[in-house]
C-alpha cells in the first residue's frame, strides 16, 4: 500500500491543474482512529487509521489533523476539533469519503461564517477520494468551493491498493497489476453467481489479457500477505484495456434484479446525478430496495434532500433516467416492475441510523441496496421517527 500512494503521488505531476505550490502546503487525511486496539499478537483498527499510523516520517510536517486529533476514536468529537483547529492550517489537498468530508467542510464554512471553503484555505486544488462514487456528490460539493478543483479517484481495499487514476482526464482509474496483487476476473453474469449474487462453485475465470471492454467482472485477488482467490465484492469494467483503466460499477451484492432489470450501482449513481441535474438540488445520499406490491414488484427509493423538492417529480427523473441508463430496466418497467415509490428523507436520518448501527466514520458508507435484516431495520427505524414526530 505505501509504494503505491507514494507511485500515486509522483503522478500528480500529469495533472495540469494542480499547482505545484498546493502539494507543499498541508494535506488533510480524514480517517478512523490511529489508536489501535492491540490484540493477542497483532494489532486491528480501520483500515485510514491504520494507513495513517504507517505514514513515512517525510510526510509528517505535511500531514493534519496531526497525532493527537488522529488518534481520537469518537468520529463527531474529531469533526469538531479540526474544525477548531481549521484556521490554523493551510490546506492543499483533501484525502477522504466523500460524505465525511463534505459535512467536515460545511462545519468549517458554518463556524466561521465563509461563503466557501477557499476564503480559509485558498490553496486547495484537489481532492483524493474513494470508496463510494462521487457523482451523486459532486453538485453540492462543488457549492463549497470558490473556485474549481481536481478530483482524484482512488480504489483502496482493506486487502490491498488495487487501482488509482493517474493522469488528468483519464477514463477510470488504472489498476496495479506489479505490487504483489494477482488479479482474476469472473463474468458477472448468471453462469457464474445464482439469484442471490452468490458466486458458484467452479466460475469461469479470466486473466487480465483476456478480459473485454464494456463488459462486468467480480474481481478475484490473491496476495502475498495471504489472500487466496478472495472475491473482493466489487464489480468492475474495463474502460481502456490497454491503459488497463476500469471503473468500479458496484458491489455483487449491491446489484437490484428482482424480475431482470439488472440495477447496477453505476446505473443508481448516474441516475440520481442527471436528477439532482435536472431539478437543481443536491443529493448528499440515497438508498434503494426491492419489494412485493399487487403480485408484483416495485423499487423503493430514500433519498436524502434538505431543500424543497416535489417527491413526485424526483420519482419521474430517476425512473426515466433509469430507463435511458438501462435497457433491462426499461423492459421490466413495463411488465413485473410495476411502481416505483420515493421517500425524501434529511442527510441527518441516514447519518443518525448508521450511527444506531455503530457504523460512524470514514470507513462506513451506507449501503446503495438495502435487503434482509438491514432493510427491516431501516423500516422499523422510519416507523419509530414517524411515531416520535406524530
Amino acid at each position: 500500500n505505501k509504494m503505491v500512494m507514494v507511485k500515486q503521488l509522483l503522478t500528480l505531476r500529469n495533472y495540469e491543474n494542480i499547482p505545484f505550490s498546493s502539494i507543499g502546503k498541508g494535506w488533510l487525511t480524514l480517517g478512523g482512529s490511529t489508536d489501535l486496539q492491540k490484540n493477542l499478537g497483532y494489532y486491528a483498527g480501520d483500515l485510514s487509521g491504520i494507513t495513517t499510523k504507517k505514514l513515512p516520517l517525510w510526510f509528517q510536517p505535511f500531514y493534519k489533523p496531526g497525532k493527537k486529533i488522529a488518534k481520537e476514536r469518537d468520529w463527531n468529537k474529531k469533526l469538531e476539533e479540526i474544525v477548531e483547529k481549521a484556521p490554523e492550517w493551510d490546506i492543499g489537498f483533501i484525502v477522504g469519503v466523500p460524505a465525511w468530508i463534505q459535512m467536515c467542510i460545511e462545519m468549517i464554512i458554518k463556524k466561521y461564517q465563509l461563503n466557501n471553503i477557499h476564503e480559509m484555505w485558498p490553496n486547495l486544488a484537489f481532492f483524493v477520494h474513494g470508496g463510494v462514487s462521487f457523482e451523486p456528490y459532486k453538485k453540492g460539493f462543488e457549492k463549497l468551493l470558490g473556485k474549481p478543483i481536481t478530483y482524484i479517484e482512488t480504489y483502496l481495499a482493506s486487502e490491498g491498493f488495487i487501482a488509482y487514476q493517474d493522469r488528468q482526464h483519464a477514463k477510470g482509474m488504472r489498476l496495479v497489476t506489479n505490487e504483489h496483487i494477482f488479479l482474476e476476473f469472473v463474468p458477472f453474469n448468471k453462469q457464474n453467481f445464482d439469484s442471490n449474487s452468490d458466486m458458484v462453485q467452479n466460475p469461469e475465470t479470466l486473466m487480465i489479457h483476456e478480459v473485454e471492454e464494456g463488459k462486468e467482472y467480480a474481481l478475484l485477488i490473491s496476495t502475498n500477505a495471504g489472500t487466496w482467490r478472495y472475491l473482493i465484492g466489487d464489480t468492475i469494467k474495463f474502460v481502456d484495456k490497454t491503459r488497463c483503466e476500469i471503473i468500479i460499477t458496484g458491489r455483487t451484492k449491491h446489484f437490484l434484479s428482482l424480475v431482470g432489470e439488472h440495477l447496477s450501482v453505476d446505473n443508481m449513481n448516474k441516475a440520481i446525478q442527471l436528477a439532482g441535474e435536472q431539478l437543481n438540488i443536491c443529493i448528499p445520499e440515497f438508498t434503494v430496495a426491492g419489494i412485493p406490491y399487487q403480485s408484483f414488484f416495485a423499487h423503493h427509493w430514500y433519498i436524502a434532500c434538505n431543500e424543497p423538492v416535489d417527491p413526485n417529480a424526483l420519482k419521474q427523473c430517476i425512473d426515466e433516467n433509469l430507463k435511458a441508463l438501462n435497457d433491462d430496466y426499461a423492459v421490466e418497467r413495463r411488465s413485473a416492475l410495476k411502481e416505483v415509490f420515493v421517500d425524501v428523507l434529511s442527510e441527518q436520518q441516514f447519518l443518525d441510523f448508521m450511527q444506531l448501527k455503530g457504523k460512524v466514520g470514514g470507513q462506513h458508507k451506507f449501503p446503495r441496496v438495502l435487503k434482509d435484516n438491514m432493510l427491516k431495520d431501516w423500516q422499523e427505524y422510519l416507523k419509530a421517527q414517524m411515531a416520535h414526530s406524530k
